[in-house]
């Protein structure tokens, strides 16, 4: 498999082509843009299926179990966008501007199918994307926030009519997880329990874990957690404050918990983390 795939957190653009393997059922807490080019695919969200033909893009928020099913046969050939929407609604999108998210929150995982001058310049936009993210100047860096928010316009026009066409969610299971996690990403800071959740949500706290579990893949506190770690990267990366503060700011009672709980979800402690990626952002690397 030929994959060009460089790290820069919070977001990820990367092209792969000629793939061979097995991609199991996963889930995260980006949000994902799946283009596809060419090949012969079977894209799985949850219980759907999805027939790829070239030219179609899937809009998804992640956090729900997916997986592409590739016949290798056929010369596979796409390109993904992982971002962080906590990073982009803080440090990307323009306070003036309209929700960009709206179709990942609204659509949840939708599939657009691009053809003519949309597919043209879907193409054109990830190309361009790819070819700066690839570089490794502060320059370059700033250049991809701003084509990425230029490419998130582009899709909230390409969303216009599904999001008229979308009025609710498919079951009140869908609508009770958006609760949760609107809750959740209002109160990430706070001591949390299920109790709390309970009497906030008028629903009854069994039901809220297995449906939450049911509907994302991942149990409430598993996705409070990384919550609380997302928002430790932002920190990490774009301010000065003293790693300790940071933990308490984003949930975490005690540092050892907040390293603990970090290196397990990173590979790297929150000083490995800080470092790493200042680091790898500098205007002189």
């Amino acid at each position: 498999m030929s994959t060009q795939h460089i790290i820069h957190a919070p977001y990820t653009i990367g092209t792969t082509s000629n793939f061979s393997g097995h991609i199991p059922y996963h889930s995260h807490f980006h949000y994902e843009i799946y283009y596809f080019h060419s090949g012969k695919v079977n894209y799985l969200i949850n219980d759907r299926i999805h027939v790829l033909e070239p030219g179609d893009m899937l809009l998804m928020h992640g956090t729900t179990l997916h997986k592409a099913y590739v016949d290798p046969n056929f010369p596979y050939h796409r390109t993904t966008i992982h971002f962080d929407p906590y990073y982009f609604k803080e440090f990307i999108q323009p306070p003036f501007a309209d929700d960009l998210l709206l179709p990942f929150q609204k659509l949840q995982n939708v599939r657009l199918q691009l053809r003519g001058a949309d597919k043209a310049e879907a193409e054109a936009s990830l190309e361009k994307l790819e070819r700066l993210y690839e570089q490794q100047d502060s320059f370059s860096k700033q250049r991809v926030q701003a084509h990425l928010l230029d490419f998130l316009i582009l899709i909230n026009q390409l969303c216009e009519q599904p999001l008229k066409a979308k009025t609710s969610f498919p079951t009140s299971k869908e609508r009770h997880v958006q609760s949760v996690i609107t809750y959740l990403d209002k109160r990430y800071k706070e001591d949390l329990t299920l109790e709390s959740m309970q009497n906030e949500l008028h629903l009854s706290k069994y039901y809220l874990a297995k449906t939450f579990k049911e509907v994302t893949g991942s149990t409430i506190f598993q996705f409070l957690m990384q919550r609380r770690i997302y928002q430790a990267k932002i920190e990490l990366i774009d301010g000065d404050k003293p790693i300790t503060e940071i933990g308490y700011e984003v949930g975490f009672k005690h540092p050892s918990h907040f390293s603990r709980a970090f290196k397990l979800q990173t590979k790297l402690t929150p000083e490995q983390y800080r470092k790493q990626h200042r680091l790898r952002n500098s205007p002189s690397l």
